[in-house]
């Protein structure tokens, strides 16, 4: 599977309470669910005004989907082929 960031535009999505956030996750393991295997999430990231999700799967299409199932809009989705961290530097 491939390594995706996804870009959200949410207004008012940094405001939200736990609650609110609560329901989009469970919005998006039910959307998982369906599509089965070929789609994980991995965690997201909010900040303002946008959600930065990753997401491992075989392809954008199942990305698409997975915003068509649950109700979670998508703005941009960009492949990330490579990851680097502090560790990286001791190779």
């Amino acid at each position: 599977m491939k390594r995706y960031m996804i870009e959200r535009d949410i207004p008012g999505i940094g405001e939200f309470s736990l609650t609110e956030l609560c329901g989009a996750a469970r919005a998006s393991n039910q959307a998982l669910a369906t599509i089965g295997p070929d789609i994980q999430w991995v965690h997201s990231y909010i900040a303002g005004e946008k959600s930065f999700c990753v997401y491992l799967a075989k392809g954008d299409e199942e990305i698409r989907k997975h915003a068509e199932l649950s109700g979670i809009p998508v703005t941009r989705i960009t492949e990330v082929p490579q990851i680097i961290d502090p560790l990286t530097a001791n190779n």
